[in-house]
């Protein structure tokens, strides 16, 4: 493993559809620890080339590198394996499951009780409440609750800590405030700056120029399928990134 090298390189990625082609050419560097977030408007090519690195699409060109070493993502078990998590707006949880139940479904703990192997329901429950705590900040009330009686950002929290626990590296955060309200959003920050404090790559796919410039410490840009800009979140303006969103500008990349 090269120690020096990012966490994701995504080289001249190119993803065509028949005669269509939905990514040309793009270019991704995503740190341990760091937050890049991904701008442009609909049909810009986010969603395909998020897809791509979540096993959904095969490339049909260019590289993947994990940290400096070339992959192959061919599907959502080879995304996963790297450590690669997306948390989508419908979160993927099950709404008549607990918080301990999502945390662990499907790897649920168990012991021994007079030889009869059982559900260890009160070690899943010490350690998500441990765990939700210690990665996302958060104490959830309603703990035995279904998790369809929680807010939308407790929710969140709660698929966040799901891939954190399964061993993601790189979390996808797709439109992770667009539903949610201004208390909510702020526990959203809250959750994606105590990733980064866990070295925990997050790609913050976002409309909101506000939200994207409150957590990201890069950002990039795609209109048309193209990579337009990349920059440090300090050196960017929000009248230059709109500017590039509907290309009123000149390419800004690096």
């Amino acid at each position: 493993m090269n120690k020096q090298a990012p966490l994701l390189e995504m080289k001249g990625i190119v993803k065509d559809f028949g005669g269509l082609r939905a990514v040309d050419d793009v270019d991704l560097v995503l740190n341990s620890g760091e937050v890049l977030g991904l701008v442009g408007e609909n049909a810009a090519g986010k969603s395909t080339l998020i897809k791509i690195l979540t096993g959904v699409y095969s490339k049909t060109a260019g590289e993947i590198y994990w940290e400096g070493q070339r992959v192959e993502i061919n599907s959502r078990a080879d995304s996963l394996k790297l450590g690669v998590d997306a948390i989508y707006q419908n979160l993927g949880l099950v709404e008549t499951l607990n918080v301990p139940e999502n945390l662990f479904l499907g790897k649920e703990l168990t012991k021994k009780l007079l030889g009869i192997t059982i559900l260890d329901n009160r070690k899943m429950a010490q350690e998500s409440r441990r765990f939700i705590k210690e990665t996302v900040g958060l104490n959830i009330a309603k703990f035995w609750e279904r998790i369809i009686n929680l807010s939308g950002g407790q929710r969140q929290a709660v698929a966040i800590a799901r891939a954190i626990y399964w061993d993601a590296r790189l979390v996808i955060m797709d439109e992770p405030t667009a539903s949610l309200g201004v208390e909510e959003i702020r526990k959203t920050f809250k959750i994606v700056n105590n990733l980064k404090k866990n070295n925990t790559a997050v790609l913050f796919i976002c409309h909101n120029l506000e939200h994207v410039f409150e957590v990201a410490d890069k950002i990039m840009v795609m209109r048309t399928g193209k990579r337009v800009g990349f920059m440090d979140i300090k050196d960017a303006d929000k009248q230059q990134i709109v500017s590039l969103m509907v290309g009123l500008d000149a390419t800004v990349a690096s």
